[in-house]
């Protein structure tokens, strides 16, 4: 018997982003770079096409939301670990940038003391060791990306060497993020207590609550958000990131194949907390406000809710969930705030029913229907 030997063509790699993509995404940063400021700065309040201060404010916000629907969509839709626990993250990078813009006051608080205000009024006489750091805008930008890095990197070294999976692990990602809440809750642990910190007046020595500066940091969360896209398009379509797939499929058989799950799984466990501790540093001075509140389960069930309403293992599905949720958060906060959680309830559940691919899965339904 003649064996015949036949060689194996794998598929060639096709462009980071189709031609329609590239197109959409250079509206994308159009719209972020130049019209938004146009319509903000140029463009006379009295006219119908202004853009508000208050716009620019939310759609920032919106913006770093969906930072972390990305983050999400890297660990949960690509890799098939749900956690519930990224609002930790998201708050540690908050509060790194919250201690700097609070350093920041100088003696300009209430008591005209070179200590944070709430210091002053519980009798703190010099600043904690973890402190020692905040004065200075570039170790703050280290620190935004170490911390997060550093305590995802931690939790998830014994947490995926203990081989804990599924339900377990969302719990024990939830079980965290509640005692690090309690914790900062703590006036002694010198993070502000209940009321966080807020009242930040500059960032590198220049007016926080000017249009410009708000447009500023508008920008330069819009492009955060555009170059985490195409990180998150390049990483998934590399050997690392059809690994994770095949992780999120048949974990298995990956281990089979000869690989090991548990590089593969905390590498992008701590990828995706940095991407969340970036989106809290740029949330807070756009808000003007970092509180124990955005560690809480509910927070990080939110950030869940919105890669699964925009549909999970599409990257832009998830910024689409973020901006559908938490636009429709806005307006039914203010229209209905007493039916808000029921309708937050309610999409979650129609979602998981009847939109299990999400919208961005609806709408390429619906394409292939025409299609054919």
């Amino acid at each position: 018997m003649t064996l015949s030997t036949h060689s194996i063509t794998l598929p060639a790699k096709g462009p980071l982003l189709t031609g329609a993509g590239w197109s959409t995404f250079l509206v994308a940063l159009l719209v972020v770079c130049a019209l938004a400021p146009a319509l903000n700065l140029l463009v006379p309040e009295t006219s119908v096409f202004h853009m508000s201060t208050y716009a620019v404010a939310l759609l920032g916000k919106i913006m770093c939301y969906a930072i972390v629907a990305l983050a999400m969509d890297l660990i949960w839709g690509y890799t098939g670990i749900l956690s519930l626990g990224h609002g930790l993250f998201f708050a540690l990078g908050g509060y790194a940038m919250g201690m700097y813009l609070m350093r920041q006051i100088g003696r300009d608080g209430n008591y005209k003391s070179d200590l944070p205000d709430f210091m002053v009024f519980l009798d703190w006489k010099e600043l904690p060791w973890h402190w020692t750091f905040s004065d200075s805008f570039v170790a703050t930008l280290f620190l935004i990306v170490l911390v997060p890095g550093v305590v995802a990197f931690v939790f998830g070294y014994f947490a995926f060497r203990s081989r804990i999976k599924g339900v377990y692990f969302s719990i024990i990602t939830q079980a965290m993020t509640f005692a690090a809440m309690l914790l900062f809750f703590r006036n002694e642990t010198g993070f502000g207590g209940n009321n966080g910190f807020t009242d930040f007046k500059r960032i590198l020595d220049m007016p926080i609550a000017t249009p410009n500066m708000r447009m500023l940091l508008f920008v330069i969360t819009g492009l955060t958000l555009l170059g985490f896209f195409l990180f998150g398009k390049w990483l998934v379509r590399s050997k690392f990131g059809r690994v994770l797939q095949a992780i999120r499929d048949a974990e298995t058989r990956v281990m089979f194949s000869g690989y090991n799950p548990i590089g593969y799984k905390l590498t992008i466990w701590t990828i995706s907390a940095v991407m969340c501790g970036i989106a809290g540093a740029l949330y807070v001075p756009q808000v003007g406000i970092i509180n124990p509140s955005e560690m809480s389960p509910a927070n990080s069930i939110e950030m869940a809710i919105w890669a699964a309403v925009g549909g999970r293992a599409t990257l832009v599905g998830p910024i689409v969930g973020a901006f559908i949720v938490n636009g429709a958060k806005s307006w039914l906060t203010v229209a209905y705030p007493e039916y808000w959680l029921y309708f937050l309830g309610l999409l979650f559940i129609a979602v998981t029913l009847f939109l299990p691919n999400g919208v961005v899965g609806l709408v390429k339904k619906l394409r292939k229907g025409d299609a054919k």
